[in-house]
């Protein structure tokens, strides 16, 4: 049963940047940099048929490239932090395809999602970290932006069922359609 998600995959030059923020957090689990992605939809464990299913849907999906850039740090727990994240920004074409994508799951029988979609890289994930630890982490990175990167696919990745996630498998890919210069 495979446990599947779509997303946006960081190019290695933006994954570089993003590595040298790593360390300097007591409690830490860092995301290896091959790692590194922007969510657009979990999907969870479904069988088999169910896989099937996404995949060929998702192949149906046409819609333009864009460009997305990291703007910033934070933090997901604000009493008990979980996680370090580089937010990303959210474009238009981005914010169309995420509910693209979550359209596409509920018409095939997969329970909504209830987060709202707040895009971002997961930099660490955090056990045992005060808030302010995170706060003086943030405060010495937190002006963290990366130039506009190009969009120009999105991917079905897979991943084994465990404690932070990875390593991370990219199962298809689907491109997006070029951007018009005119």
């Amino acid at each position: 049963m495979p446990r599947l998600f779509t997303g946006i995959e960081i190019p290695p030059a933006i994954g570089e940047a993003l590595a040298l923020l790593r360390g300097g957090l007591p409690g830490a689990r860092w995301t290896e940099p091959d790692s590194y992605h922007l969510t657009l939809r979990f999907i969870g464990d479904i069988d088999e048929r169910m896989a099937d299913e996404v995949a060929d849907r998702l192949s149906r999906v046409r819609r333009p490239a864009f460009s997305v850039a990291l703007e910033g740090l934070g933090s997901f727990g604000s009493r008990r932090p979980h996680a370090i994240v580089a937010r990303a920004t959210v474009p238009p074409a981005l914010g169309e395809l995420q509910a693209e994508l979550e359209r596409i799951m509920q018409r095939i029988g997969l329970p909504p999602e209830t987060r709202k979609f707040m895009p971002h890289v997961t930099l660490a994930r955090l056990r045992g970290t005060s808030a302010e630890e995170v706060a003086e982490y943030l405060s010495l990175r937190g002006g963290f932006t990366t130039a506009a990167f190009p969009v120009d696919r999105f991917v079905l990745f897979s991943s084994r069922n465990q404690t932070g996630g990875g390593p991370y498998l990219v199962e298809d890919a689907y491109p997006l359609a070029p951007l018009e210069i005119g």
